[in-house]
């Protein structure tokens, strides 16, 4: 699956437009990390557990997002973006969206990332490591 920010896709044509689609997580932090990132806090910095937590929201909500767009016979995701925001003080709500389409390849730079792609089962980043 084709993924990408921009409203269109270089070297490619679109040629359907499935519609919107979205992936949709809540996630609540636990007590220990909680407590842990509320001390780290306290310090200034990165705080790894909330990272760790929005980066697997982050990827939930996109997983879920693919789902959608192959569900209605997509082969690319354009225009994709995320929300996120809070629900009460410990839990967080991620949503990845975009539109899903029909492409064809049409340079040569795409006919080969195409062909790469759909022999790997996804791109590289997709695929499970």
């Amino acid at each position: 699956m084709l993924i990408v920010s921009t409203n269109d896709l270089p070297g490619y044509r679109i040629d359907a437009v499935l519609g919107e689609v979205f992936g949709v997580t809540v996630r609540a932090q636990t007590l220990g990390a909680g407590m842990t990132a509320g001390l780290r806090a306290l310090g200034g910095g990165e705080v790894p557990e909330m990272t760790q937590l929005m980066v697997q929201s982050r990827n939930e909500a996109m997983g879920r997002m693919v789902w959608q767009a192959r569900q209605r016979g997509a082969n690319a995701v354009i225009a994709y973006r995320f929300d996120n925001g809070e629900i009460g003080a410990a839990w967080s709500e991620v949503c990845a969206y975009g539109t899903a389409v029909w492409v064809t390849p049409l340079s040569d730079h795409a006919k080969k990332q195409y062909e790469a792609m759909t022999q790997a089962g996804g791109l590289p980043h997709q695929l499970p490591g």
